[in-house]
């Protein structure tokens, strides 16, 4: 089994929900994903919600904390970055990803605004679901997850046991 570590990375445009994102920072821990936030937040980063989500996992988080979205472009100048969203024709299955990704998900009740989605047309990928006006999307840390995972299997889970 190949140990070398990927830099997989998670970027969380505006989270608003605790929960959601103390799942995602465990998630984020235990697979040795860098965490990316990118303000404002919908929550206090000590608030318990979000750490009892992720409890006993913090001190395993590489966590960046951004004041806005060009705060990230300008820290990441180089980033390969992949916006996921119901607005997307492709799904996430047809990314070929890099080893240092950067896999973008939007704030839980707008997703990533259009400006975004405009500079990064060949970039948008979605998770397949079904049509229903009463069912938008599915909740964000089960979306991290799907997508974190197949980016994580299409490396052979290097660096993971």
């Amino acid at each position: 089994m190949n140990n070398e570590r990927l830099m997989m990375n998670i970027v969380l445009y505006q989270p608003e929900i605790p929960q959601n994102t103390g799942n995602i920072s465990r998630t984020c821990a235990l697979t040795e994903t860098s965490l990316h936030l990118i303000k404002p937040l919908g929550f206090s980063l000590d608030e318990k919600h979000l750490k009892r989500a992720g409890l006993d996992y913090w001190n395993l988080l590489d966590l960046h904390v951004y004041e806005s979205f060009e705060d990230f472009k300008d820290k990441n100048p180089e980033s390969q970055l992949y916006l996921l969203t119901t607005k997307a024709e492709k799904f996430y299955d047809a990314i070929d990803y890099a080893q240092d990704a950067f896999l973008m998900f939007g704030k839980e009740t707008a997703g990533i605004p259009s400006e975004i989605h405009e500079s990064y047309p060949e970039n948008r990928f979605r998770i397949p679901m079904r049509n229903h006006v009463d069912a938008r999307s599915l909740n964000l840390s089960n979306a991290v997850n799907i997508v974190l995972y197949e980016a994580l299997r299409q490396h052979g889970f290097q660096g993971l046991i």
